[in-house]
């Protein structure tokens, strides 16, 4: 297929792309559907996609499929694009992590003529459509799109395939600060879970109550039951938040160090938790006071 046939065949293929699945032409390309010659590349001449939406790589997936590109080779070509220096991946970041772990020299790939804007698209959309990216990754996708390559939200949704107000929702989770962001990352905080804590204005605030969802295992109904009570109306009749005296603070540091469980120092009292009779005699033990 020449050079002309080629950019005809990826622009039907593109146009094709959007609000339609991308995963089938990739197959198609990386099986070589398309005509194109699959050839052999250096791993150390390919770099990564500097459009990969996915920041996190399940270290266990990626040893499992290791493990197997050991013993069966990669069957799927990567996709990748020339550049200055090498290669950069356009799909398949995934066996190209798992070929280097697996010590592999070479890795099968495809090379194609995308811009940097079909580049982006295909990294973006892939991913969405395949459900690799966790939600704070998906919005920032979300946000380059529209940052990089001027989509409105409308345009936006059409080419992902969702509606305005999921990408809108998406998108909102943007404004929660970085701590928060990083408990819905690592899956100790649902979307459905975060999103209520857009309604407070104060970061610190948002990432306490976080916290409390946490900590409290609260369903969704719960959280959005909390965010009514949070309401600036009624905060005023909630309590002040008590200020510790960081003296007293240090000494209940050096109490659970040294007995590993909750200790309070306050009041001109000490208050020591424990679970069980066992766990109360662990503690004697430790004060010394056990005969």
């Amino acid at each position: 297929m020449g050079k002309k046939d080629d950019k005809k065949r990826l622009g039907r293929g593109l146009e094709a792309i959007f609000g339609d699945d991308i995963s089938n032409l990739l197959e198609e390309i990386q099986e070589g559907g398309d005509g194109k010659r699959q050839i052999e590349v250096n791993v150390d001449e390919i770099r990564p996609n500097p459009f990969q939406p996915r920041k996190e790589f399940d270290e266990k997936s990626l040893k499992e499929l290791s493990d197997s590109i050991k013993e069966h080779g990669i069957f799927t070509a990567l996709i990748v694009r020339k550049s200055v220096t090498g290669y950069e991946i356009i799909a398949g970041e995934r066996r190209w992590r798992a070929a280097k772990m697996a010590n592999l020299s070479t890795v099968p790939c495809v090379v194609y003529e995308f811009d940097d804007s079909q580049m982006m698209e295909i990294s973006i959309l892939e991913n969405i459509q395949r459900e690799d990216l966790n939600p704070i990754e998906e919005a920032n996708a979300y946000k380059n799109l529209m940052d990089r390559l001027g989509y409105t939200q409308e345009k936006l949704a059409k080419r992902v395939g969702k509606t305005r107000e999921y990408c809108a929702n998406m998108l909102r989770l943007l404004n929660l600060p970085k701590s928060v962001q990083d408990l819905v990352v690592n899956k100790e905080l649902t979307m459905s879970h975060a999103r209520p804590l857009l309604s407070l204005n104060n970061d610190d605030m948002i990432y306490d109550v976080a916290l409390k969802i946490i900590d409290e295992k609260m369903s969704v109904r719960q959280v959005e039951k909390l965010m009514k009570d949070l309401d600036p109306n009624k905060a005023l009749k909630k309590k002040k938040i008590k200020v510790i005296d960081p003296n007293l603070k240090y000494v209940e540091d050096l109490f659970r160090d040294k007995l590993q469980t909750k200790v309070s120092v306050d009041n001109k009292q000490i208050i020591i938790k424990y679970s069980d009779v066992d766990d109360l005699n662990r503690i004697l033990d430790l004060l010394g006071v056990i005969e």
